[in-house]
């Protein structure tokens, strides 16, 4: 996308908030005016200062030389000798001290005004600048709810969080230096050019010759800034995501005593980041003093020639050379802002670009146009001919056909890469087959709404997520709305009451990050009563006990089994033992089912679950014996 899609792009967010952008166009413009009126009272002053406070007679009752009028009616001059008597009428008094008074309260009101304009422009600036951020932020926000489980695994989280926060900071750039400002400073250039255009244009003609000059340099300079403004979000992403992911795994890091790796490599990662972020400053510096050096030459080319034509009595007035040299001087300033704006522009594109390319991400998987609703599973459901990989890759699923009746246990077992986790990510649609369907009482899952698909469905894996919530709150995760008492309940059938009332505060009691303050059963157990809180028909266990001790172990599969009753569940089990029961027993080997069926009849046949079996249990012949 080009610079100026991205920057309307960027403005198209400010719609929504267009009598706030009114508000602060004409406080600009008042702002310019009365900085305008403020230079202007320069020729009164002067006037009186250079006059002994003693006007004369005729500017004084507001009168204009018959004989300029005469000989040059229609000159600039003499616009200049009328407005000169007008204002000098104005303050025109016997007294030179009320004289003074009457032009010092003149200015003293001018600057009250332009100071409240000034801070109105302020706060309205910053209201819309913070709306817009918080718009931008929401709209990200939202959309990442929307994109696919596949988007997330092929993407750091680090770069991510970066785009959200650290990009989304950045693109106020573009709204207070590249649209705020830029415009407040463009009218006060626009005024103060006036200005000097109307007191002499010969003069303006020699102090704006070097303009074109500033655009030019500025342009390149602004090319090169977004490049490296780029550079640098890139290399501040990287640094994100090896600060997320090292937070994240730290147990693992402290484990193996990585620390020294961990800084080195976080280390490598700031020190691009600063190399990438001096270079950014150094052309972003570049340009203010630039535009400076040739606007301060250009008034150096003004002052000696329009100080030459005051001194020879040439075309203009010593009062008019004042106002002229103020109002060059003022210009200065806001010419600068402009140039610096271009910069900032261009770092705010910067970001807009890595925002935009996040926000046209599209998601996989989508409801598709009239989607069914689903409100229930009366029958079962079926996969046909199911195949399955991960973009480019081989298949992982390769032509699975299993139906499952309403109410049934489904256990799923294999060797580690079978397939098995991706089988039961096709059922709530966190993924879409790549050949075959997935249908419930017949409907395929993917003409029905994701939202009323999932709905049906209770998940608990091996890692639990928990929120730095209360345990009230997580265990109601999802459910609105819901009475205090079911909550209780939930946590009672999870073996989770006893515990969570031996906590600080109960069922208030925060958790923290990811649930850190809870062991690794009571976590399971938090998650299995927020299922059992939800009332799914359809349930599934993906290893949910593999990493528990035994007493955990045996809590939390009491619960489990007091959840899948009559109710249609998929366990993924890494411990056979916990799934001998099931009404069918389905192993997965290479993405293929090799085989299915009861445990008794699995084990007599001798074949892939058997040999699963045997090496879990060998050196406990007694479980073989007695059973789970």
């Amino acid at each position: 996308m080009s610079s100026a899609g991205l920057y309307w792009r960027v403005l198209s967010f400010l719609r929504p908030y267009w009598r706030l952008m009114a508000a602060a166009i004409v406080l600009m413009v008042l702002c310019a005016i009365f900085n305008g009126f403020s230079i202007g009272m320069i020729l009164p002053f002067i006037n009186v200062i250079f006059s002994g406070g003693k006007l004369d007679p005729a500017k004084a009752m507001g009168k204009v030389p018959s004989k300029l009028l005469q000989n040059a009616p229609h000159s600039i001059t003499t616009i200049q000798e009328v407005v000169r008597t007008k204002v000098l009428a104005l303050y025109a008094s016997p007294s030179p001290l009320v004289t003074l008074e009457r032009i010092f309260i003149s200015i003293l009101v001018l600057y009250l005004l332009k100071g409240l304009f000034t801070y109105l422009l302020a706060i309205v600036s910053a209201q819309i600048e913070q709306v817009m951020i918080r718009d931008v932020r929401n709209h990200l926000y939202r959309h990442l709810h929307k994109l696919s489980l596949a988007f997330f695994h092929r993407s750091r989280t680090g770069t991510v969080i970066s785009v959200v926060t650290n990009d989304v900071s950045l693109l106020r750039m573009t709204i207070t230096a590249g649209f705020l400002n830029f415009f407040r400073d463009l009218v006060l250039v626009l005024v103060y050019a006036a200005m000097v255009v109307w007191i002499s244009w010969r003069l303006s003609l020699v102090a704006f010759v070097v303009i074109p000059v500033i655009t030019f340099l500025v342009s390149r300079l602004g090319k090169r800034l977004r490049r490296y403004t780029t550079r640098a979000q890139e290399k501040m992403a990287d640094m994100t995501g090896v600060l997320q992911e090292t937070l994240s795994g730290i147990r693992v890091v402290k484990a193996f005593g990585m620390e020294r790796f961990e800084t080195d490599k976080f280390e490598r990662h700031t020190q691009g980041y600063y190399r990438a972020f001096l270079k950014q400053q150094r052309a972003a510096s570049l340009a203010p003093p630039t535009t400076e050096f040739l606007g301060a030459v250009g008034l150096l080319v003004v002052v000696w020639y329009g100080g030459r034509q005051v001194l020879g009595g040439g075309f203009l007035s010593p009062d008019w050379f004042l106002i002229f040299l103020a109002a060059m001087l003022s210009i200065i300033q806001p010419a600068k802002n402009l140039s610096y704006a271009s910069t900032r522009i261009q770092e705010g594109l910067a970001a807009a670009k890595r925002i935009f390319t996040l926000l046209d991400t599209k998601p996989d998987i989508v409801d598709p146009p009239g989607a069914i609703e689903f409100t229930t599973m009366r029958q079962g459901l079926e996969m046909r001919g199911v195949s399955f990989k991960y973009g480019g890759s081989d298949y992982v699923l390769r032509d699975i056909d299993l139906k499952v009746t309403k109410g049934q246990v489904i256990a799923l077992v294999g060797p580690s890469g079978a397939g098995k986790s991706t089988l039961v990510d096709l059922i709530p649609r966190f993924y879409d087959p790549t050949d075959g369907s997935v249908s419930i009482d017949g409907i395929d899952i993917r003409k029905a709404s994701v939202r009323s698909l999932r709905n049906l469905m209770g998940i608990v894996t091996q890692e639990v997520i928990l929120f730095n919530d209360s345990v009230r709150n997580n265990i109601a995760y999802g459910v609105e709305d819901i009475a205090f008492e079911r909550i209780v309940a939930a946590a009672k059938a999870a073996n989770a009451h006893e515990f969570i009332e031996g906590l600080a505060q109960g069922y208030e009691t925060m958790i923290g990050d990811r649930g850190v303050r809870l062991s690794g059963g009571e976590r399971q157990r938090i998650a299995i009563a927020r299922a059992i809180l939800k009332d799914p028909e359809i349930l599934i266990f993906d290893e949910a006990t593999s990493s528990l001790d035994s007493e955990s172990e045996r809590l939390v599969q009491d619960a489990i089994q007091r959840l899948m009753s009559n109710r249609t569940s998929f366990v993924i089990a890494h411990r056979l033992s916990t799934i001998t029961n099931s009404d069918v027993i389905v192993v997965l080997e290479d993405g293929r089912i090799t085989e299915a069926g009861k445990h008794e009849d699995l084990l007599a046949a001798n074949g892939v679950y058997r040999r699963l079996y045997d090496l879990q249990f060998k050196d406990f012949p007694q479980v073989v014996e007695e059973g789970p």
